[in-house]
């Protein structure tokens, strides 16, 4: 938990910035309550990315390869998939098929809801969870973390990456306290490994220095089982995951992050190009880490670290920004300077309104916003130590006085 000293002093009184969360919470809300209404009543379910872990279950239960994309879309299409000659094809990893093989025993509008239910519990927990953390401060700011755009995009396309986060904010509750336990709920952050790679290199040499090694063993465990359990659902999985990944074209994607904006810049043929920026990145973050490892902070200094790794990442999209929320609350909950929870509220309105005027994911107009996570958090944080630096020196200066 962190400190309550760390936090800043509470004002009384409400202003623009209180007004302007209330205004984005009240429409996320107003989203996420007309989208749980409508969605199994309606075809959206079959424009979600939520199909394509419906049709996995369907072919895992009935013995069938979950990557065959002549199978996969006709099960979409029969779902209500609309976009003539695609498929969305399983792309976590095949230790993530235990969380799709479910799907395969109920109806394609049931299992939409019962998803949409389990991330909007993944997001409730996970900013519940950092509240208290926090000290369970008296204002509205957590609730930025229930509005998050990307949280509520990732809620609404029926991504995986609210059980990330959910995993991400239970290691940092429990690294201290329940360290195996913390291993385990790693395995949600594995889901998406490739969000999280500055970060597992750090975290790999933290366990090594501070010799953490029960949430190695927990990690260990947990990917064991769900290695174990996909290969009694396909024995096949990783075979047939491989030839999917060789044969899917991603690299032909128009993946709105930097590292995808660099390689077509440069050169679209060569893939490693989208690699360069991880690979520069994991190095900053082990120089960074080892500067640090006698008083490493998972709270504090792991924040800028995941933003990093989202920055760097290989891949993402808009509602992979989800992982930003750990550090996007505690600059909130630390910063005295109000205009930047507007500049916050405002950013994450902005993300809903370019997806209301019907401005699709895969364009360079989402390429502004893990850049613009890490920048709002380094003002917050930078506007802290500058406040903190004003009142050491008011407190010298104060001293010759008594």
């Amino acid at each position: 938990m962190v400190s309550n000293t760390e936090l800043p002093t509470i004002r009384a009184k409400h202003d623009i910035a209180d007004l302007s969360i209330v205004g984005v919470t009240g429409l996320a809300f107003a989203l996420v309550a007309l989208f749980l209404i409508v969605a199994p009543l309606t075809d959206v379910a079959g424009a979600r990315d939520y199909i394509a872990y419906w049709a996995t279950g369907q072919q895992l239960v009935h013995h069938a390869n979950p990557y065959d994309a002549d199978a996969i879309m006709r099960i979409e299409h029969s779902a209500g998939h609309s976009v003539k000659d695609s498929v969305m094809l399983m792309r976590n990893p095949p230790w993530s098929l235990p969380i799709a093989y479910p799907f395969g025993f109920l109806g394609f509008r049931v299992c939409s809801l019962l998803w949409s239910l389990e991330l909007l519990a993944c997001l409730i927990v996970s900013v519940h969870i950092l509240w208290r953390m926090y000290g369970h401060p008296s204002t509205p700011l957590h609730w930025l973390g229930y509005s998050f755009a990307p949280a509520v995009v990732c809620l609404m396309m029926g991504q995986t990456s609210l059980f990330a986060l959910l995993g991400y904010v239970l290691f940092l509750d429990l690294h201290r306290r329940r360290p195996f336990l913390a291993g385990i709920c790693l395995w949600l952050c594995a889901l998406k490994p490739h969000l999280f790679l500055p970060f597992g290199v750090v975290l790999l040499a933290w366990i090594l220095v501070s010799r953490s090694y029960k949430i190695l063993a927990g990690a260990a465990v947990a990917m064991a089982a769900s290695c174990a359990i996909t290969f009694c659902i396909d024995p096949s999985a990783w075979s047939d995951y491989a030839l999917m990944m060789r044969t899917a074209g991603i690299e032909r994607d128009h993946i709105p992050c930097l590292s995808v904006a660099l390689r077509f810049w440069l050169s679209p043929q060569t893939v490693w190009f989208a690699w360069l920026p991880v690979a520069l990145g994991s190095t900053w973050a082990l120089g960074y880490f080892w500067s640090r490892r006698h008083a490493w902070d998972w709270m504090k200094d792991g924040s800028l670290l995941m933003l990093v790794s989202l920055v760097v990442a290989p891949y993402a999209w808009v509602y992979d920004d989800t992982l930003a929320l750990p550090a996007l609350l505690r600059g909130a909950f630390l910063t005295r300077f109000r205009p930047l929870l507007v500049v916050l509220a405002f950013a994450s309105l902005l993300i809903e309104g370019e997806l209301l005027r019907g401005i699709r994911m895969s364009t360079a107009a989402y390429l502004w916003t893990t850049p613009a996570w890490l920048a709002w958090y380094l003002c917050s944080i930078g506007f802290k130590r500058a406040q903190a630096n004003d009142l050491y020196g008011v407190a010298e200066i104060a001293v010759p006085l008594q």
